[in-house]
């Protein structure tokens, strides 16, 4: 039986990888209560006796019953009260404890891409969540802006193959050693680490460990002022491909230069901020407002702006905020951050999406392909020229993109699923695309008219009728006339058959 999820309010507990997640995102929480929330939500309601906790948190050590009371506490203030403003957890004085929760379980989701094929391709790596040494729990934002730093960094060497953040903070909350976590993920090598920030100064230490051997490659501490981080973080980045170079045959880092430094201030800002955005509507807003303070510190801070125009889009298309306002403002933000930095990846990237989001394809394909030159491990651009090789009418190098997208990303976001189910619908690989749309991840996403459509043309009629009306509830002024108009597909034909699925699936012409 594949290991389960149990979903309550905002959380998602995954019991396989010993993970819990909030609106999506790892939650920091010790592996006690960890543990102790694991066995209450497996008792599927019913008390589960103090005893029978003690021996879930401390197998086979004798400890004081106060302890119990103490990670409860722990447990009840991470996950505060219900919506309802419930608690989580019932206590029964004498007896034990019940999770009194609303819970929805289901079988945890294989990635759509095995990991294990690749083990044995391209050098890979990982770059796992460094742990946050400072006393302060709010710098661990800090610690996780580095980290993503140090990926971006290490995607740019050729011939190695990196994990994008956005998985690798999958496993940030989980209690898994590294070699299981490589193993999960199909690579070869991980960095991981530490970071302490305290008083102006600022400890960083990092291990490169051969996980397939359990083997330690190199390890090193940095220090230094906090106003030297950006060239602490250089030298973290030349010192673990060096370590790598003695063992691997790769390229030389295409840019060697220096990071463009800006105030710690801003950094801040722009770490909390982008980590937010398309994390949800108010989340969205929210970054906007941290990417909106880092500009104000540093007005030439490009990466800022480029995450304030991926936000505007996410308004508008996603969130359907204000579309044509949100995509004007998207699209001034991505130019602003290209003016500002052209030998980064993230303002091609951005350019690249405003542009494909305009219908303008030749300047999609230039700004993309740019972006993908710099750092050729960038999951996000390879998913967006996936959807540009759908409108240009090669269909099977779409799922090969977004496929491979999906290899260096296997826990993505739910916009990946719907834009490689985009790609299986053009390519005629509708089975596929059902099974991709149907992730819970996907949500109730525009992009399920795809759904809709995909099982119209596998003749399964009453189904794809059903998918088809919870699409209008959400998009009621829908008409597929108008959307074919409005799609820059170079193939009338391609057109054509996206309109055929939606007709065939009840949406209306």
């Amino acid at each position: 039986m594949a290991p389960l999820l149990f979903a309550f309010g905002p959380f998602v507990l995954d019991a396989g990888n010993s993970a819990l997640f909030e609106h999506g995102l790892p939650v920091a929480i010790g592996s006690k209560p960890l543990a102790l929330l694991q066995a209450l939500v497996e008792a599927h309601g019913q008390v589960v006796p103090k005893a029978g906790l003690m021996d879930a948190a401390w197998p086979n050590t004798n400890v004081e019953e106060s302890n119990l009371t103490v990670q409860i506490a722990a447990l009840r203030r991470r996950l505060r009260v219900s919506a309802d403003g419930e608690e989580w957890i019932a206590t029964f004085p004498r007896v034990g404890y019940r999770f009194a929760g609303s819970l929805t379980i289901q079988e945890r989701e294989v990635p759509i891409v095995d990991a294990d094929r690749t083990l044995e391709a391209d050098p890979s790596i990982v770059v796992l969540p460094f742990a946050s040494m400072s006393v302060d729990p709010e710098q661990a934002h800090f610690a996780d802006g580095l980290v993503d730093d140090l990926i971006t960094d290490l995607s740019k060497v050729p011939g190695l193959l990196v994990i994008a953040s956005h998985s690798s903070f999958a496993f940030k909350a989980r209690s898994a050693d590294a070699q299981s976590i490589a193993k999960k993920l199909g690579v070869r090598y991980v960095v991981e680490g530490s970071v302490r920030r305290v008083a102006g100064q600022v400890r960083i230490g990092v291990r490169l460990t051969e996980a397939t051997m359990n083997r330690c490659l190199w390890a090193e501490r940095f220090d230094g002022d906090l106003a030297d981080v950006f060239r602490l973080q250089d030298q973290v980045v030349r010192k673990v491909v060096a370590a790598l170079a003695s063992v691997l045959p790769l390229g030389p880092v295409l840019d060697d230069t220096p990071r463009r430094r800006t105030t710690i201030e801003a950094y801040d800002f722009l770490v909390r901020g982008r980590v937010l955005v398309m994390h949800s509507p108010s989340g969205n807003d929210l970054a906007r407002t941290l990417l909106t303070k880092a500009i104000e510190l540093d007005p030439n801070l490009a990466e800022a702006h480029a995450w304030l125009a991926v936000s505007h889009y996410g308004s508008a298309i996603h969130y359907g905020e204000e579309f044509n306002a949100n995509q004007a403002l998207g699209l001034a933000y991505a130019q602003k951050a290209m003016s500002l930095d052209k030998s980064g990846p993230m303002a091609h990237s951005v350019l690249g999406y405003a542009w494909l989001c305009e219908g303008k394809l030749e300047e999609a394909e230039s700004a993309l392909q740019t972006a993908l030159r710099i750092n050729p491990n960038h999951a996000d651009t390879m998913v967006n020229m996936a959807n540009l090789r759908v409108l240009q009418g090669q269909p099977h190098d779409a799922v090969e993109l977004a496929e491979n997208a999906l290899r260096l990303n296997p826990y993505p976001p739910g916009w990946y699923y719907w834009d490689l189910g985009f790609a299986y619908y053009a390519a005629g690989q509708y089975t596929q695309a059902v099974g991709v749309l149907r992730k819970e991840a996907v949500g109730r996403l525009p992009a399920k008219r795809i759904l809709a459509a995909s099982l119209a043309q596998l003749g399964q009629l009453t189904e794809a009728h059903e998918e088809a009306c919870r699409f209008l509830e959400i998009n009621p002024g829908f008409l597929a006339s108008r959307w074919a108009a409005t799609q820059p597909f170079r193939r009338d034909e391609d057109r054509q058959h996206f309109l055929d699925g939606y007709i065939k699936a009840g949406l209306p012409l």
